[in-house]
């Protein structure tokens, strides 16, 4: 295993978390973006009420995109697998 190979098999660890995780930050920060807009219109400053829609959008969008994300996360590891043998010679 040379250092391009190291290299390259972090730089698809990086680009697999980004793809894995974008989906639940994304609608997260968009749910927060909402309710932020509410709270300065109503001026209502209440620190929970973040909290539940935020947590009711993570797990509707690990709902809707759990099994993609879990098909990524399996082809990452498969192709991690993979290629042990060939860094060991």
């Amino acid at each position: 295993m040379n250092a391009q190979m190291v290299l390259t098999m972090g730089q698809d660890a990086l680009l697999t978390l980004l793809m894995v995780s974008a989906p639940i930050l994304g609608i997260v920060l968009l749910v927060g973006l909402v309710i932020s807009l509410f709270q300065a219109i109503t001026q209502i400053n209440e620190a929970t009420l973040t909290f539940i829609p935020k947590l009711v959008a993570a797990m509707l969008a690990l709902a809707i995109a759990g099994p993609w994300m879990l098909s990524m996360l399996v082809d990452f590891i498969r192709r991690t697998i993979e290629t042990i043998p060939g860094s060991l010679i």
